[in-house]
């Protein structure tokens, strides 16, 4: 039998109406979308379709989309091409303590080119609090880049109220919304935000494709030089594949999001209360209520998560803590929410997606416990 597969904040599987939609642009359709025969515009409206269909599940106007090779550009896209372009205006950036690399590498690189960055803390349950937002603002901050649902603990920041915040002060906002689009409502009107990042392989689309949203109007410049692609903001001959792929994702993302959220979260609840019922001395990270349908990421004590893991062969999760020379280094975002050591070293993150079942989280259950127990006893027995 394949491992029990709670590992969906990762990567997902790709839809098979996903795979099936983007079949025949593998084999049959090779066109490059900027001829003007048959076969590129063949592959242009396809391209243009895929737009129509991500603008739709984010409620914006197509135009406002444009595709890039995934999450990580999107974000260095958003960051650094604000960056120059405002940087005339102000050199200073707000972000927080828990942000994914594709995030805080930036941050650190814009650093070293003059930029000032300010990280702000979040609380036990990795919730930002908005008064330390306003409280960091400078005349001369011209960004605000805040992840609308963290990947590891799932809490929803309110990126609404931060960009009400921000309009007061004329400050551009982006969100990171990698682990939040085909979860949670992603609608960019509702939440406010002039940039916004979708990863395509988190929503049941290939690797390698992702997104940009810019709202119109929003000034942000190149990353990519070259030829006039995506409305002149990334040259390079488009992925149309993939494309096709992301497009249909989000189009199903659109029509089951309902239906997908409270099945992620039947299946997250069903584990959660399994493992409080069976396993003493954990504790669960993240937001009680503002926190992602499928995330849960639960800390064991007297643990360390990557034996842990290495024990439950049959579960395929992820570590919130990392061996290093016989140490264990805690996760920045365990860190920054002040998980006690005892508990954040033997932190696990399961994500539950479409495809699990209440047999998959069962059958998971008896691993889990049976792996817990064996591997607590080793260790009384070791200080015997």
């Amino acid at each position: 039998m394949k491992p029990i597969y709670l590992d969906y904040n990762a990567t997902t599987p790709i839809d098979p109406e996903v795979a099936a939609a983007m079949q025949p642009y593998l084999v049959e359709y090779f066109g490059n979308p900027s001829s003007s025969h048959w076969y590129g515009q063949h592959t242009k409206r396809a391209v243009e379709t895929a737009r129509q269909q991500v603008a739709d599940l984010l409620q914006c106007d197509p135009e406002e989309i444009i595709f890039t090779s995934g999450g990580s550009e999107s974000n260095n896209h958003a960051l650094k091409g604000v960056a120059w372009a405002h940087r005339g205006r102000g050199r200073h950036i707000i972000t927080t303590a828990i942000e994914h690399p594709a995030v805080t590498e930036v941050c650190a690189y814009l650093e070293t080119q003059g930029f000032q960055v300010t990280y702000l803390p979040v609380d036990t349950n990795g919730l930002l609090d908005l008064r330390s937002l306003e409280a960091a603002i400078r005349p001369e901050t011209i960004l605000i880049t805040i992840m609308h649902a963290n990947n590891e603990v799932g809490t929803i920041q309110p990126i609404a109220e931060v960009t009400r915040l921000a309009k007061q002060y004329g400050i551009i906002v982006h969100t990171d919304a990698a682990q939040s689009v085909g979860k949670i409502p992603t609608q960019v009107d509702d939440l406010g935000v002039h940039l916004l990042s979708i990863a395509g392989h988190k929503v049941y689309a290939p690797k390698g494709v992702g997104a940009l949203y810019i709202r119109r109007g929003t000034h942000v410049e190149k990353l990519m030089h070259g030829a006039d692609h995506e409305r002149h903001f990334r040259a390079g001959t488009e992925n149309v594949l993939e494309i096709v792929g992301l497009g249909k994702a989000c189009e199903l993302a659109q029509q089951h999001l309902a239906i997908n959220m409270a099945h992620m979260q039947k299946m997250r609840d069903r584990l959660a209360a399994g493992l409080q019922q069976r396993v003493p001395g954990i504790k669960v990270n993240g937001h009680p209520e503002y926190r992602l349908p499928n995330t849960l990421s639960v800390s064991f004590s007297h643990l360390q998560a990557p034996r842990l893991l290495a024990a439950m062969t049959e579960i395929a999760a992820s570590s919130g803590a990392a061996c290093h020379s016989d140490a264990v280094e805690v996760s920045a975002v365990l860190t920054a929410m002040q998980v006690p050591l005892d508990y954040a070293r033997g932190t696990i993150r399961f994500s539950t997606g479409r495809m699990t079942t209440a047999e998959e989280i069962d059958r998971a259950l008896d691993l889990v416990t049976a792996a817990v127990h064996d591997l607590r006893s080793a260790v009384s027995a070791m200080h015997a």
